[in-house]
């Protein structure tokens, strides 16, 4: 791997120690001032539409200022936000804080995304993104740590860990990542002179919408784990043990993506896979009432994380046309944000009315018809794309195809 992959893998697991404040902002919002689960969810979801704005500026920006200067702002700007919400004295502020949390929060993927992108062939991608989820878990492993601590004593304190892990971040990759010249970087990769256009490649919208559902079941994994546990009597500080379970599943199934079987699945078989071990982890919380079978199915539904989250990123760039991976991730990153608006509110409204139950049966569900999708739906419409470029409109400059060469 290009040494500038491995600075971005090894920021991201400086960044991710202090990661595991998010699922516990709702938990914090009940405690402190007494707000029901209802407005706990709503104001959950403000961060998650804020986030919509954030990924695509982060894209645009990316273009314009430079993939550096983006990465340090959105940092920067998630350790002010976090600062804040440790400080906050009122309901009222811990509102404003989450929503800038939120347009700060995602100006960082596009551009470290794009830069791993193009600093990789093809052929790579999958194994440079694996390691990016891998740092990822690995620094999840001492967060889930840290919030199962902290979280004993004090939650604001989880938001001070995480503002101190974005300034580590963002300081390292001042330093570190060299200056590039947006300009210049484009027309070394042969970008178009016209804009890139990504919502008009119909492959995008397929990986798109099936993103958008898997984002949805991840995102509700993060915010209601905290919650089941509680309402199955539990303490919910233990959902930062269940999350370090998964960043070690995680980390300890990476060498499995070299067997043989396994690299040479297709991209949308190895995703039906992993949608399919998350569809049977996530059936067993609807029934797990301990520790150890959480842990269990915890362990199941990450291996299912191993194969999505490294092949996802390395299919959606490689669709995109020479000099647009930063636009082309970008808009596939909103479905991340489409979902941290949903999830809030469909799992805070399904645990209040139908129980945890109902509420993973669902999850599950909704992941064996990603499984489904994949194959008979967006599978054919990735091979036309690289068979044929991106549908007329999505680039007036080369097509997608020329990164399949």
């Amino acid at each position: 791997m290009p040494r500038i992959v491995w600075l971005l893998v090894a920021a991201r697991a400086i960044n991710r120690l202090g990661a595991f404040s998010l699922p516990f902002l709702t938990v914090l919002i009940g405690t402190d001032f007494g707000a029901s689960t209802t407005t706990a969810g709503l104001l959950a979801a403000a961060f998650g539409l804020a986030t919509i704005p954030s990924r695509l500026a982060g894209g645009r920006l990316a273009v314009r200022l430079g993939r550096r200067r983006t990465i340090v702002l959105g940092l920067i700007g998630c350790a002010l936000a976090q600062l804040g919400i440790a400080a906050a004295d009122s309901l009222t502020a811990v509102a404003v804080c989450a929503v800038l949390l939120g347009l700060a929060f995602e100006l960082y993927e596009p551009p470290s995304q794009a830069m791993i992108a193009d600093a990789v062939g093809p052929a790579d991608r999958v194994r440079a993104y694996s390691l990016l989820n891998a740092a990822l878990a690995a620094g999840g492993t001492g967060a889930g740590l840290i919030a199962a601590t902290l979280g004993r004593w004090d939650l604001r304190w989880l938001f001070v860990a995480d503002a101190l892990t974005c300034l580590a971040c963002a300081l390292t990759l001042r330093v570190a990542l060299p200056a590039d010249r947006p300009g210049r970087r484009a027309a070394h990769l042969g970008a178009p002179v016209d804009p890139v256009r990504p919502w008009r490649d119909r492959a995008l919208w397929a990986m798109f919408t099936s993103g958008t559902v898997f984002a949805l079941v991840s995102t509700q994994i993060v915010m209601a784990l905290p919650l089941t546990l509680a309402r199955r009597g539990l303490e919910p500080a233990d959902a930062g043990l269940l999350f370090s379970a998964s960043a070690v599943t995680v980390v300890a199934a990476q060498p499995a993506l070299r067997l043989r079987r396994l690299a040479a699945l297709s991209d949308s078989a190895a995703l039906a896979l992993g949608y399919t071990l998350l569809a049977l982890g996530l059936a067993g919380y609807a029934t797990a009432s301990t520790l150890p079978v959480l842990l269990m199915t915890t362990v199941l539904w990450s291996l299912g994380d191993v194969l999505v989250l490294g092949r996802i990123l390395g299919v959606v760039a490689g669709l995109a046309p020479p000099g647009g991976t930063d636009r082309y991730l970008a808009a596939y990153g909103v479905s991340w944000g489409i979902a941290a608006v949903a999830a809030p509110v469909t799992a805070t409204q399904v645990l209040e009315h139908a129980g945890p139950a109902a509420l993973w049966a669902g999850a599950a569900t909704l992941c064996l018809a990603l499984a489904a999708a994949q194959l008979l739906v967006v599978a054919p419409l990735i091979g036309a794309t690289k068979r044929h470029g991106p549908a007329r409109g999505a680039s007036s400059g080369e097509p997608a195809r020329a990164l399949t060469r």
